[in-house]
């Protein structure tokens, strides 16, 4: 084996190590944030949740309802994801020195190549179109007021990434003199390939070299940016759909510890008043509702992260239709901002969180957006990946409520009249009838 080759595997090790290393540690990040959250109890309806994943993450069964939006992320779901089968191949050519390692399979090599060949012009194709709908035609969704500056280029990024990729698999194949020689499995690259042929086989050997060492760098590029990008679904929406609420919508989750203690004074036998019995567990919680991401679930935080900013949500809220300030997507993003925040303060100080005068409530999200909330699901029935706004905005209600005493004079009055004439409306139960003799 001569040097030049040992360097290269040498050199490739070194790439794979800190390219997998560094993911490693944003996903340990990831965990630590998420963990920060309450825990909640998702080990209930295991087959229902996992027809879930299966049918929503894996079966795309939610993207489908917009056929054109839907029928073209498929293509560029299971075109990236099988063509990066051949990563493997890759990763044991670059480890040991050899070349197209799996060649020795024989015709299926060549069945195999020739189906990502097929599929990397399916997703070079339908990542034009994206580019176009944002771009071009500029699909309202992605227009809003808190697609932002990063928000709206993340997505531009990540579509050239996926082109960058496409092309250098196929420059890589037609390049490959040896590949083209076995005519088998070139179904695209033969005739991409006589775009090369003038020049000499070392300058089509550095070329095919060149988009190689490209290819796997922009991989290992691309996996470590997930991290910092709304693409971060890509990896979190399985377990996101599998720990999405199993729950009927619309079914609003009481606090324990207000259900216990009005059920211990609606009982004859004890005494409101005493003492706690030693030891007992009916204790209220330091905050009722959330007015920072520590106070929300992990599931909710694990919500955020998975957020695709696809603003189907934002498309579907009756509120934001009828122009209030409410946008659900703003809310997931808002959140996640929040939590990076938060998770940045801890590394920044030794693992402990130092409180910085901040809070999800009212510096990221306004009151106004919360209460004009509809408490529809229209946000939650949207999503493709099933992400549960209204969660949040209902948790940060209940602590504007039962914390701060700050409801809406609309929403104070009705409690009024509900606690002094047991209705929402300000008669005395008996003139309730009277209209009827009017």
């Amino acid at each position: 084996m001569d040097y030049i080759k040992i360097a290269q595997i040498i050199a490739f090790t070194i790439a794979l190590i800190c390219g997998v290393g560094f993911f490693i540690g944003n996903v340990k990040k990831l965990m630590r944030n998420i963990k920060l959250g309450h825990d909640v109890d998702v080990s209930d309806n295991k087959s229902e949740r996992w027809r879930n994943m299966t049918m929503i993450a894996l079966g795309q069964s939610k993207m489908v309802k917009r056929p054109i939006a839907g029928f073209l992320h498929i293509v560029v779901y299971v075109g990236f994801i099988i063509i990066n089968i051949e990563v493997l191949e890759i990763i044991i050519d670059g480890l040991f020195g050899t070349h197209r390692i799996f060649s020795s399979i024989g015709s299926l090599y060549g069945v195999l190549i020739g189906s990502f060949e097929i599929l990397a012009v399916l997703v070079l194709v339908s990542v034009i179109v994206f580019w176009i709908r944002r771009n071009i035609i500029k699909i309202k969704r992605f227009w809003k007021s808190e697609m932002t500056a990063w928000p709206k280029n993340d997505a531009n990024y990540i579509l050239y990434f996926e082109m960058v990729l496409m092309t250098l698999f196929l420059v890589m194949n037609a390049t490959d003199i040896p590949f083209q020689n076995m005519d088998s499995g070139n179904v695209i690259s033969q005739f991409i390939a006589p775009w090369f042929s003038s020049l000499p086989e070392s300058t089509l050997h550095i070329i095919e070299r060149s988009a190689w060492w490209l290819h796997i760098l922009g991989i290992l590029v691309f996996l470590n940016y997930l991290y910092y990008s709304k693409h971060l679904h890509i990896l979190l929406a399985f377990p996101n759909t599998y720990y999405g609420s199993v729950k009927p919508k619309g079914q609003f989750n009481n606090l324990e510890a207000v259900t216990n203690e009005v059920k211990m004074m609606m009982d004859p036998n004890v005494d409101p008043f005493a003492a706690p019995p030693e030891g007992a567990e009916n204790v209220a919680p330091a905050k009722f509702g959330a007015s920072d991401v520590q106070d929300l679930n992990w599931v909710q935080l694990l919500n955020a992260y998975t957020c695709t900013e696809c603003g189907r949500c934002t498309s579907e809220c009756p509120a934001n239709l009828t122009g209030k300030k409410l946008s659900p997507r703003k809310i997931m993003m808002d959140t996640r901002d929040r939590l990076e925040e938060v998770g940045k303060n801890i590394d920044a100080n030794n693992g402990e969180f130092k409180d910085d005068g901040k809070q999800l409530l009212d510096d990221y999200i306004s009151r106004e957006e919360l209460w004009a909330c509809t408490s529809c699901n229209a946000c939650v029935e949207a999503c493709p990946v099933s992400i549960d706004p209204l969660s949040i905005i209902l948790d940060m209600r209940r602590y504007l409520v039962m914390e701060q005493s700050a409801a809406p004079v609309e929403l104070n009055n009705m409690m009024t009249n509900i606690e002094n004439n047991g209705a929402p409306w300000p008669y005395n139960q008996m003139d309730r009838l009277n209209w009827k003799n009017e």
